[in-house]
């Protein structure tokens, strides 16, 4: 079974069961199972029957959350076709690269993004990559694009299948960051969705939660983290346009949510909310956190006026959402570890020379398992540039685990700078600053210095109302911290840069900060 068989296995299973809330249309959007895969049906057949899409065909989408995300990967899954996110940040430039790299025959986007969409189209047309359909999903579209709404509604519900598709063929495209040139689009197979499915079931979910996805659908957290998962178990998902600290409070109260997933600078975010106070998160069995480590004083405050427990974890595009897990009972006494390994992956922490360390010897995680993808699309140089003569995949993260076998990641490789010939990690001053009582959110960075070669800035936002000078936050690190390891300088700002999936972008603050 793979995903293009989801849908139509859960509509026989439970037709009327409630499948989706897109709470970002207006009205929310409610499907059932069999409302649900019959649309995608309508996709499918529309896709194949006049836009030629195939076997291993791409098809992409720029767009906010909504459900026709969802509506496409289950519609490529069911025609043995590509689907293929792009990450609306990127600039129009980029996207145009990303289209040239992958050749979709077609591509649907959301209003938002029409300047972008136009600009795309005006650079592919007349070329071989040039797209073939375009759908918009709400406004009025380019010139030549189809209404989405109106144009799946008029195909056929017929269920579509792909018999010989293989575990190996790829289901979609995510694409990941990098330092230089257009982002690497890691393979997803079906293997991967199937492994990464059983290792999210077998370890948090139920057969009656609901869960509210904040997660964007261009990221494997969106797509992957529970979402997946609650098709299989024939549960309720919900879906905003973007992240909304007060519309996910709300949403969490009214729809009774049971499963909740974010970053931490997110969870931060909803304490700021004007309905913190007041809403009702009693229905939560459990939040999930992730991307960084979760600072105590917030897993704290969370408990005491919500009494909310978190799990927490580890993840990344190329071996899923679920590689790590941290039991809510641990939250505390491990407080900054990403737990142990979940089951179906291989881990190791191993130095420069490739040769395994030790507990409490910190080294680069290098992982293998059925949960990995298939490498970087149209990029073989830089698949080989991570996986090794052995199968393993290297991170590029620098952890350690302790003898109880719990891992704690220490920082990225590229976010190490090297001070007076330390190697410093931001990761390890960043959870100590988050300590003080006075901030907000913060993110360290490494600054040029003549003496030092290299030496710590810390970006700081403040709580509301909260003061703190740069001389009390660096007293506080060195209360805390090795000498080599306190920034120099604290930079006091009303917000940090941050992601479509609630990361802080570390290398806007190096662009702004750093001359």
């Amino acid at each position: 079974m793979y995903i293009g068989d989801y849908l139509g296995r859960r509509e026989i299973y439970s037709p009327d069961k409630l499948a989706i809330i897109d709470a970002g249309k207006d009205p929310a959007l409610r499907l059932t199972y069999q409302e649900w895969n019959q649309r995608v049906n309508r996709l499918a057949n529309w896709l194949r029957d006049e836009a030629g899409v195939g076997y291993r065909d791409r098809v992409a989408i720029l767009a906010r959350d909504g459900i026709e995300h969802l509506d496409l990967i289950y519609a490529c899954g069911k025609l043995g076709a590509i689907h293929t996110a792009l990450n609306w940040r990127l600039h129009w430039r980029e996207l145009v690269g990303l289209v040239q790299d992958t050749t979709p025959k077609a591509l649907l986007y959301s209003d938002d993004f029409k300047e972008v969409i136009t600009q795309v189209e005006s650079e592919t047309r007349d070329t071989e990559w040039a797209i073939g359909h375009y759908l918009h999903l709400e406004g009025d579209g380019v010139a030549g694009s189809l209404d989405y709404e109106s144009t799946i509604s008029q195909s056929a519900d017929t269920p579509v299948t792909y018999e010989a598709l293989d575990k190996e063929d790829i289901a979609c495209l995510i694409f990941t960051g990098g330092t230089t040139g257009l982002p690497k689009g890691a393979m997803i197979s079906h293997r991967q969705i199937n492994w990464n499915v059983l290792n999210t079931v077998i370890h948090d979910l139920t057969h009656d939660d609901v869960y509210l996805c904040v997660f964007p659908l261009f990221h494997a957290g969106g797509l992957f983290a529970y979402m997946s998962s609650q098709v299989v178990l024939g549960n309720t998902s919900i879906l905003t346009r973007q992240f909304n600290p007060q519309q996910v409070l709300e949403l969490i109260e009214r729809e009774r949510v049971t499963v909740f997933a974010a970053v931490p600078t997110m969870y931060q975010m909803l304490t700021q909310a004007p309905n913190w106070e007041t809403a009702d998160m009693s229905s939560l069995r459990f939040c999930t956190s992730g991307g960084a480590p979760l600072p105590v004083p917030l897993v704290e405050k969370y408990g005491r006026e919500k009494g909310v427990r978190f799990k927490q974890g580890f993840g990344m595009t190329e071996y899923g959402p679920g590689l790590f897990a941290l039991p809510a009972e641990d939250a505390i006494r491990k407080a900054g570890s990403i737990g142990r390994p979940n089951f179906f992956v291989d881990v190791r922490v191993v130095d420069d020379e490739n040769q395994a360390l030790g507990p409490n010897e910190v080294g680069e995680l290098v992982l293998k398992g059925p949960s990995g993808c298939s490498g970087y699309w149209n990029n073989p140089e830089a698949t080989a540039a991570v996986v090794d003569d052995e199968g393993w995949f290297h991170t590029g993260d620098m952890v350690y685990h302790d003898e109880e076998w719990y891992f704690y990641v220490v920082d990225r490789k590229k976010d190490m700078f090297i001070s007076g010939g330390e190697n410093v990690y931001p990761a390890e001053i960043e959870a100590v600053i988050y300590k003080h009582p006075a901030v907000h959110m913060c993110a360290v960075i490494g600054v040029p210095d003549r003496k030092w070669g290299e030496v710590g800035l810390a970006c700081v936002v403040l709580k509301p109302g909260a003061s703190a000078t740069e001389g009390e936050l660096i007293a506080f690190m060195q209360d805390h911290l090795a000498r080599f390891k306190v920034p120099k300088s604290v930079e006091f700002l009303t917000e940090l840069p941050i992601s479509a999936a609630g990361k802080i972008l570390k290398r806007e603050l190096q662009e702004r900060l750093v001359s």
